[in-house]
């Protein structure tokens, strides 16, 4: 019985790449839908969906390119806005159902900045979560 040795530095050449053809994503016409706005005290994420929810464009400010404590400003909440209006051009988004969540800073500015760019707002509802006496509070501080 004979063992063969193969030899350690032997490689096999990688094999080569082969680009997968896409399909073209299909473009959905869209005049009215809803926007997700999400305005914590450290960012600020809006979504704009359909009227059964499907996502049609997303935004945030840290990907806007806001960091740190930055991204939770009023500024920041406009250029989110914008970036996301932009992103949904090409559904041709229209008309607004707005439903804001969180306390953040950036609630007010945001709704005002779908109206400078060329949204139509039809309803605004606030969908911050409130507690009904759930948690008990932290005791207070003693200084």
């Amino acid at each position: 019985m004979a063992i063969e040795k193969t030899s350690a530095t032997e490689t096999k050449a990688p094999a080569p790449k082969t680009s997968k053809s896409r399909k073209k994503k299909v473009v959905r016409q869209v005049s009215q839908g809803c926007a997700y706005i999400q305005a914590t005290f450290n960012n600020t994420i809006v979504t704009f969906t359909d009227l059964n929810g499907n996502t049609l464009a997303w935004s945030s400010a840290g990907h806007c390119g806001f960091k740190g404590p930055k991204k939770s400003t009023p500024y920041a909440a406009g250029i989110v806005i914008k970036d996301a209006v932009e992103r949904s051009k090409e559904t041709g988004l229209k008309e607004l159902n707005v439903f804001v969540t969180g306390v953040g800073s950036g609630r007010d500015s945001a709704v005002r900045a779908l109206n400078a760019n060329g949204m139509t707002v039809l309803s605004i509802k606030d969908t911050t979560p409130l507690p009904h006496n759930g948690c008990r509070s932290p005791k207070p501080r003693r200084i």
